[in-house]
């Protein structure tokens, strides 16, 4: 099933424009100072071989002189990268679940220009009975922005609230703009179990980014894993560290 997708994928997808190598020198060597830089601990960097957020950011076309939305940026391991790409040139927003890591690099070298944009966790509505949030319609209140990134977190999100996440995403970028997403894969059509309710369907998150406006433009194998069977919980100790992910790229038109 898994073969199945990829040529699903390989036959809806289009020419990504990500950065050239010329154009994307400079932000290259931003990132590898951000990645080199103190602030990112050995647990930090323990990840680096795993994530690959050198190669990550290239595909998704990032430059330092974005303006740039993260989504739950957890404990703020890009967040770490980020910031100081974006402080000179550029503009960094957090949100959804973003202040603790906002208040953490807040009057910190390299992060001069990185801003919370506040999300009441009132928000928030757990299911009843299950694992996952929905969310209301909202506005992140930016507009024009150029790039819209996501790490591992559409999956928290039934797909009422990934829905209104989307329009909002699509609300907040200028026409162009790049909306990246990162998440552990599911099995196509795969019902959800306690095993893999950390893991979404990259053809539901496809499907559902088209229908709040978006173009799907690209998907990359950075993240690919074939020796993780899609079967157990992502947490699990045989599994963490080298889940199978989807590297989706998608621009509002």
């Amino acid at each position: 099933m898994r073969y199945v997708i990829a040529t699903l994928l390989a036959i809806l997808v289009l020419p990504v424009l990500a950065a050239t190598d010329e154009g994307f020198k400079a932000t290259e060597a931003k990132i590898k100072a951000a990645l080199e830089n103190e602030r990112r601990d050995d647990k930090d960097r323990a990840r680096d071989k795993n994530r690959k957020p050198l190669e990550t950011l290239k595909f998704f076309g990032l430059t330092d002189d974005m303006k740039v939305l993260e989504l739950l940026p957890g404990g703020g391991w890009y967040t770490k990268i980020l910031g100081p790409v974006l402080e000179e040139k550029g503009k960094l927003y957090i949100s959804i679940g973003a202040e603790r890591v906002g208040e953490a690099v807040a009057g910190t070298p390299g992060f001069g220009s990185t801003e919370v944009i506040p999300f009441d966790r009132a928000n928030f509505k757990q299911i009843e009975g299950k694992r996952r949030a929905s969310l209301p319609e909202f506005s992140f209140g930016v507009r024009k922005l150029d790039m819209v990134l996501t790490f591992r977190n559409q999956h928290n999100f039934d797909a009422a609230g990934r829905a209104n996440m989307n329009a909002a995403v699509f609300e907040a970028l200028r026409k162009g703009g790049s909306y990246g997403v990162v998440d552990h894969t599911r099995r196509h059509m795969q019902d959800t179990t306690n095993e893999v309710w950390r893991r979404i369907d990259p053809v539901d998150v496809i499907k559902e980014a088209e229908a709040a406006g978006f173009k799907f433009v690209g998907y990359s194998k950075l993240h690919y894993r074939p020796d993780d069977e899609l079967r157990y919980e992502v947490g699990r100790k045989t599994v963490t560290g080298n889940t199978d992910r989807f590297t989706l790229l998608f621009k509002k038109p």
